[in-house]
């Protein structure tokens, strides 16, 4: 069993928030591949499901950004899993909009939500990081991070996520390589 955690803020304002793109990931995800219905545990919100044959638990945090890392160390205790059975879907300053990285390990780039996880668990869980972009100067990424999507993006971020549900399969297997590969590739054509 694998758990995917997207990070973000539990409630309606801050749904559409870049900073959210971790709870829209888990979303499509629950819905392109027909996860179970949505229950109330370990701190946050479960689906179940499959994804290439393995089994995977979604789960959003309604712990709000800064405390993921409980809700997620809840479920890795419940389920006698190791950080290392984690995928984590984040929103990234440092990369392009709708680029995506992957990685296992790694530092925290100033993300609360994954100092988080990190002080709960330790560094080794994979990232799957999603480019928000950095708006230019450090006195404005907070209202970039916590600012809705424009308008302008929607179709760019469901074309996003798309590829990212497609492709997970790649994720379920451990093939991070391909992922990414598979995934540029969708973006493009």
């Amino acid at each position: 069993m694998q758990i995917w955690t997207g990070l973000g803020n539990p409630g309606p304002k801050y749904a559409l928030h870049r900073h959210n793109v971790g709870f829209m990931v888990c979303d499509v995800l629950a819905e392109i591949h027909r996860f179970g219905p949505v229950q109330k545990k370990f701190s946050g919100w479960t689906q179940e499901g499959r994804i290439g044959g393995e089994k995977i638990l979604l789960l959003k945090p309604a712990t709000y950004m800064n405390e993921s890392g409980r809700a997620v160390g809840e479920a890795l205790r419940f389920y006698k899993l190791e950080p290392d059975a984690l995928t984590v879907f984040h929103d990234e300053l440092d990369l392009a909009p709708f680029k995506v990285k992957v990685r296992d390990g790694g530092g925290l780039a100033g993300h609360n939500g994954l100092r988080s996880i990190n002080q709960h668990l330790g560094p080794d869980f994979r990232r799957v990081r999603i480019g928000i972009g950095h708006p230019g100067s450090k006195d404005r990424v907070t209202g970039h991070v916590l600012g809705n999507y424009a308008k302008a993006e929607m179709e760019s971020l469901a074309d996003m996520l798309a590829a990212i549900a497609a492709e997970a399969g790649w994720l379920a297997a451990g093939d991070n390589a391909r992922f990414m590969s598979d995934f540029a590739m969708r973006m493009q054509g």
